[in-house]
């Protein structure tokens, strides 16, 4: 079940403290209005009754949906133990074939639940992402404009479908505004077809990480 608890948060406008519900686990067949709140973020966000400030919630929790046999894990601070990282991970293994991830931010949370609900593999996205930066890179007029777009942040937004074609959404920041790149599901099927033939790239069977850093480490 989903486990909540109260606790006192600090405006960053005014300093107002006030009372605030988080959760610390989350289990979405339990509570499956929930998984819109995390899906849109406004699970994380509360605004304080004296400014009217919008504010992000930072805590950890263990997002749980038991059809997808998917948990991901929220860890702000990465602090946690290898005992209890190594119990829990065995636990999922206990209950199903569970697929485990590890976000150290909302976001992250955020996007983890929208490619997993799209039927989407994580992995399979983050070397479409990799792949979109090399091409975008390629075609950038010179090296410390290619070196930028190598670095920044992307992220899955939507999978969209109309008839027998499907298409995905990437968006990124640029200039303080955030754009969107769009590719065809031809590409996610290629990068299907590159980890096939590289099943070295594959997550542990604990709570794996998985994003840019981590599929670059192949690479190096």
């Amino acid at each position: 079940m989903s486990i909540k608890t109260e606790s006192i948060a600090t405006c960053s406008r005014c300093g107002n403290r006030t009372g605030l519900t988080i959760y610390k686990s989350i289990n979405i067949s339990e509570d499956p209005a929930l998984k819109e709140k995390v899906k849109d973020g406004s699970l994380f966000l509360w605004k304080c009754p004296s400014c009217g400030q919008a504010n992000l919630a930072k805590y950890d929790t263990l997002y749980h949906d038991p059809d997808k046999k998917l948990m991901v894990w929220l860890l702000q601070d990465e602090n946690v133990s290898e005992t209890q990282m190594h119990s829990i991970s065995l636990h999922a293994k206990a209950i199903g074939n569970y697929t485990l991830r590890r976000v150290t931010d909302t976001g992250s949370l955020m996007e983890k639940v929208l490619i997993f609900d799209s039927g989407l593999d994580d992995v399979t996205v983050e070397m479409c992402k990799y792949v979109l930066k090399m091409e975008l890179a390629s075609k950038s007029p010179d090296e410390e404009s290619a070196k930028k777009i190598l670095q920044m942040p992307i992220h899955f937004f939507r999978l969209d479908q109309s008839g027998d074609s499907k298409s995905i959404t990437f968006v990124y920041p640029e200039e303080g505004r955030m754009k969107n790149c769009v590719i065809g599901y031809n590409v996610y099927e290629d990068c299907t077809g590159i980890l096939q033939r590289n099943p070295r790239i594959k997550p542990s069977e604990r709570f794996e990480k998985v994003d840019s850093v981590w599929l670059s480490s192949y690479f190096e």
